[in-house]
């Protein structure tokens, strides 16, 4: 294990122990320390050869359709009194940010002469994006998924089956996301001199929360540039997206973070672990997760599967313990309402996970806590196509007024 705190700049590289502040680590069995340190040392060196970043650079402007627009919601806008602008990553291929990460993790996996990937996912997109590369580098992909989630999110499921990845359904546990990492990570010790673990979010074990949000922060970049060109070089007022694990959220704060815009990440009511989280250890990181007074691990509840996560990523719980990002939530009953608040208003139907980050603002906005006249930008992390049937179901059944 690696502790330790270390300096380092706001969302900059961690300490040389994987420390964001307190947060973060590699708390790992011996038999995975080792790629964990391959993996490090095989992340860095591509990161910092400009060929790799050309290359990733362009796959995702021409395989994955970046940069993804801002898009000015004249509508939405008048109803809630506040300017809003959203970051489109539901317009990108696969329908979600997750191909950020996964196009640069498929490179990484070529480049370290490994032929397999194997993924976790929630939703399903993080698992779509992941068999999606491994279809165009031609690579075996596996990916895990709770039962839970295998039947809310049929579609998906189907998807990454279409795409050629095999599909192993986690029966244990809570059968959903947290148990899917569980398989994946001792899937990873047992196969790890042919298999990357392509792991979707800003948590786990150092590297991976810094590796994924470096391979996010595209996001965050290029929206900072684009509002400065909506906005006549001003930043938002505030700057707004979901968290589960957190990777779309610290994408987006990165390209923000040096700015006066505030950062508010959004979680679900049922699985807010900066609210209601203790610090504790989990899939090899040291973070805020839901826990009873033993110890033992909570379960998050959720009406979406991405963010059906007991903890968040370390580097969210940083920036929350020195109070540069604020972290808030929202309820089923929100969510649902904004769903189809976004869908009417402007034509846009967001994933139930993005679809908390728009309920903060319809509850907030006209607020101190958002006044009228503010500009906010909220990143839409995917698009709503596999929650329509979740959602139409629970219309049907008259739970949503």
């Amino acid at each position: 294990m690696t502790g330790g705190t270390g300096d380092m700049s706001l969302m900059s590289e961690p300490g040389p122990d994987g420390r964001f502040g307190e947060f973060g680590g590699r708390f790992v069995p011996e038999s995975l320390m080792p790629a964990c340190l391959e993996l490090e040392q095989a992340f860095k060196a591509a990161w910092a050869d400009p060929e790799f970043r050309r290359e990733l650079d362009d796959l995702l402007r021409h395989y994955g359709g970046r940069p993804t627009p801002v898009t000015e919601c004249v509508r939405l806008s008048e109803k809630l009194g506040v300017r809003v602008l959203l970051k489109r990553e539901d317009l990108t291929h696969t329908g979600s940010h997750k191909l950020n990460n996964v196009i640069g993790q498929a490179l990484l996996t070529r480049r370290m002469g490994k032929s397999r990937m194997i993924a976790e996912t929630g939703a399903g997109q993080h698992g779509v994006a992941s068999a999606t590369a491994a279809a165009l580098f031609g690579l075996e992909c596996t990916v895990f998924m709770g039962e839970v989630d295998t039947k809310r999110q049929e579609l998906n499921v189907f998807r990454m089956e279409l795409l050629g990845a095999e599909v192993r359904t986690v029966t244990s546990g809570s059968r959903t996301l947290k148990d899917a990492v569980n398989e994946a990570m001792r899937e990873w010790v047992a196969t790890v001199d042919t298999t990357h673990y392509c792991l979707g979010s800003v948590m786990g074990p150092h590297p991976f929360p810094y590796m994924v949000r470096q391979l996010q922060r595209v996001v965050g970049e290029e929206a900072r540039e684009q509002c400065r060109q909506i906005l006549d070089g001003a930043d938002p007022d505030v700057v707004v997206a979901c968290i589960g694990g957190g990777s779309n959220a610290a994408g987006t704060f990165a390209g923000f973070v040096d700015t006066t815009a505030r950062l508010v990440g959004v979680e679900a009511a049922g699985g807010a672990a900066i609210a209601n989280g203790i610090p504790g250890v989990l899939h090899g990181m040291h973070s805020r997760l839901l826990q009873d007074e033993a110890g033992q691990i909570e379960e998050a509840q959720s009406i979406s599967a991405g963010l059906d996560y007991p903890g968040l990523g370390p580097e969210h719980a940083h920036l929350a313990a020195i109070g540069r990002a604020e972290y808030s939530t929202a309820n089923d009953d929100e969510v649902l309402e904004s769903f189809r608040v976004l869908s009417h208003t402007e034509g846009i139907i967001p994933a139930l996970e993005s679809a908390h980050a728009v309920a903060w603002v319809a509850r907030v906005a006209g607020t101190d806590a958002l006044p009228s006249g503010s500009t906010v930008l909220i990143t839409l992390s995917g698009r709503g196509d596999k929650d329509v049937a979740q959602v139409r179901e629970i219309f049907g059944r008259g739970e949503h007024a």
